[in-house]
């Protein structure tokens, strides 16, 4: 007879043999920064996650520094929104503002710059539009100026969400010509076209106002497809790859793992957050144990590094075990 069960008889002895860890270093936390002052505005169908003015940013900075985790991911929300979203790549944006003040005030931060134009458009998509059609080509010379804009604001990360083909290849072309030759790309290589995004698109004001995203976003049936878009990425240049979501997604995460050395990101995404807040405000669950497990599973499936919502809360549960 085998006895496993020798491996798990006390506390002590599973602690030891256990095969997947997390760290605070493996998480990346978003923050939403909108225009204006002295706002800290909840996002209903996220608790505990907020808008905030860069007036107020000091007080989620100062506990992602004192919980020790690696870094945030910015998105920021502005007031004016146009066609081709301006403000996405404006040097006084409110991005570029945000990332000016968290390296200046914390530069122990890693700052992680999503570059996407749906926060930025009017119409609310990720790239430029004519006659109902998103338009790859004539989108990626904005996604470059985005880039370079935020890269010259400081950010130490750029990470393209907007999934138009070779748009890696022209930010990373960009960034080398004005400069940034040592600024990494973390690219959102296999971005699913997901109903868990429906809360972020509530923090980000990015719902689209017509049609949805499926024509450039992954389809959520196809995992083969995305081990050649992570591919891809990586031949264009991308230092990082990443999965999103996660949770439903651990196949792919897996296979990624399997197949590519490159260090690996799953973006853990709002809706996953949401519903494991929701159920626990209900008393269904145990929120500490299921974040545990949630995270766990994401980093056994072979993740590198997590963006999650839940960061500052586990980096908490971390220090406190």
């Amino acid at each position: 007879m085998k006895r496993f069960r020798r491996l798990r008889q006390n506390e002590l002895m599973r602690n030891l043999v256990r095969e997947t860890r997390l760290s605070v270093k493996d998480f990346i936390y978003p923050i939403f920064v909108v225009e204006g002052e002295d706002k800290k505005i909840p996002i209903d169908s996220m608790p505990n996650v907020f808008q905030y003015s860069i007036d107020r940013l000091d007080e989620v900075l100062e506990i992602a520094v004192q919980r020790k985790i690696a870094g945030i991911l910015i998105f920021g929300v502005p007031n004016h929104k146009d066609e081709f979203g301006s403000s996405a790549y404006d040097n006084n944006g409110i991005t570029q503002r945000a990332i000016r003040f968290i390296k200046k005030n914390y530069p122990s931060l890693l700052v992680i710059a999503d570059v996407c134009l749906c926060e930025y458009t009017s119409h609310g998509h990720c790239g430029v539009v004519r006659d109902g059609k998103i338009l790859n080509d004539e989108t990626l010379s904005l996604l470059q100026k985005m880039a370079v804009s935020l890269a010259e604001s400081g950010a130490d990360i750029i990470a393209p969400s907007d999934m138009m083909d070779g748009r890696v290849e022209s930010i990373r072309q960009a960034l080398d010509k004005t400069g940034f030759t040592d600024t990494p790309i973390m690219a959102y290589s296999a971005k699913f076209a997901s109903a868990y995004y429906s809360p972020f698109r509530e923090a980000a004001g990015s719902a689209p106002c017509f049609g949805d995203r499926k024509t450039y976003q992954m389809d959520v049936s196809n995992g083969r497809e995305a081990l050649r878009e992570i591919a891809d990425d990586i031949d264009e240049g991308a230092d990082m790859v990443m999965v999103k979501p996660a949770l439903a997604f651990l196949d792919v995460i897996k296979e990624a793992r399997q197949n590519f050395s490159v260090p690996l990101v799953a973006y853990n995404v709002s809706g996953e957050y949401s519903m494991v807040k929701a159920a626990a405000s209900l008393g269904y669950i145990d929120e500490k144990k299921i974040v545990f497990e949630n995270l766990v599973a994401i980093k056994r499936a072979g993740a590198d590094i997590i963006i999650t919502y839940h960061a500052l809360d586990v980096a908490k549960w971390i220090e406190e075990e």
